[in-house]
């Protein structure tokens, strides 16, 4: 019987109303009191890793549930990650670049509503991610939810109180898991041992693009950081009419040796920021990467991991690039 280990980190899973709202009330040994049916799947240890409502995550937090799994990773076969469902994205994304190539199963998931209401996602959620973890099928970091199996770096929060939540961005789904039962559909390669990381910058901002926007806003987030993701509209473009001062922002930061990430807005078949006039001269500055189709959850947090490292930008550019856990699928006409 293989041993996984459950983290707990809070999450609507683990809440309880307060006179100020639900908030995380419940370790992981009281989780698993309500699904003992697990016992017959695996064996199962539990370790409480931070309880906070998934709102108030940062990378700080990411690099504690990668330090906990790094520790443990011997021990056991697999992880069983409880997490809120507003930040799991970026989470899943996080940890798929802090944790890479691991041949084990980091399994995260959560619930829409708490696990002591008689109506809930928590345990079928919770069962469906321990028996893939648990399965000879499963490696590297993914999302399990409503019988879904994504990517981490695939993963999006779609729905806010709908059970199916979740979905893959760009992207096939790994898995389906229906009545106790895995179809696996992809497995994803892996190495023999995992690569861990121990660093994230914070210093990563988001603009979202919306008519009219003041270009000084985009002046501040390049102060205050060393990149930033402007998402854009459609296939990708930076305003032009009267926009004189956004590219000169644009210029002179780039020229300091920030780095932009031009993203869109629509959710999916990602930018092509070379079609129009207002994306194609984006593509020609120094220091200016295109999204293409990645995530923004995996394009933020791809960042704080480069940027952990290095701040030269070629080596950000080719780090950027690379693809890692599946979160950028490459043509050959691309960088």
């Amino acid at each position: 019987m293989k041993r996984i280990l459950m983290l707990g980190t809070g999450g609507t899973i683990a809440s309880q109303p307060t006179e100020n709202g639900l908030a995380p009330q419940l370790t992981p040994q009281d989780i698993l009191r309500h699904i003992p049916a697990i016992s017959g799947m695996c064996h199962v240890d539990a370790l409480q890793v931070c309880s906070i409502d998934s709102t108030n995550i940062l990378p700080a937090h990411w690099l504690d549930m990668a330090a906990a799994i790094e520790r443990h990773y011997d021990a056991y076969d697999g992880f069983v990650l409880c997490h809120g469902t507003d930040t799991m994205a970026y989470t899943a994304a996080a940890l798929s670049y802090l944790v890479q190539d691991s041949p084990k199963p980091i399994v995260i998931t959560g619930a829409q509503r708490p696990i002591d209401v008689e109506i809930t996602d928590a345990k079928s959620n919770l069962l469906s991610s321990f028996a893939y973890a648990a399965s000879g099928y499963a490696a590297g970091v993914t999302i399990v939810f409503d019988g879904r199996v994504i990517p981490g770096t695939r993963a999006r929060k779609v729905r806010s109180k709908s059970f199916d939540a979740f979905t893959s961005i760009n992207y096939p789904e790994l898995a389906a898991i229906r009545d106790g039962r895995i179809l696996s559909y992809i497995r994803l390669p892996h190495g023999e041992r995992p690569r861990f990381f121990h660093a994230l910058s914070d210093r990563v901002g988001l603009l979202k693009l919306i008519p009219g926007i003041d270009a000084e806003v985009l002046a501040f987030l390049f102060e205050r950081n060393d990149a930033v993701i402007i998402e854009s509209y459609g296939v990708g473009g930076i305003p032009q009419p009267g926009s004189a001062r956004c590219l000169t922002i644009l210029d002179a930061a780039l020229a300091r040796g920030k780095i932009a990430v031009l993203t869109t807005q629509v959710q999916l078949e990602g930018s092509d920021i070379g079609l129009y006039e207002v994306g194609h001269g984006f593509k020609s500055r120094p220091n200016a990467l295109e999204a293409y189709d990645m995530t923004t959850e995996a394009v933020v947090t791809k960042l704080m991991w480069i940027l952990g490292s290095t701040k030269a930008p070629a080596e950000v550019r080719r780090l950027f690039y690379t693809p890692i856990a599946h979160d950028l699928l490459m043509e050959d006409s691309r960088p």
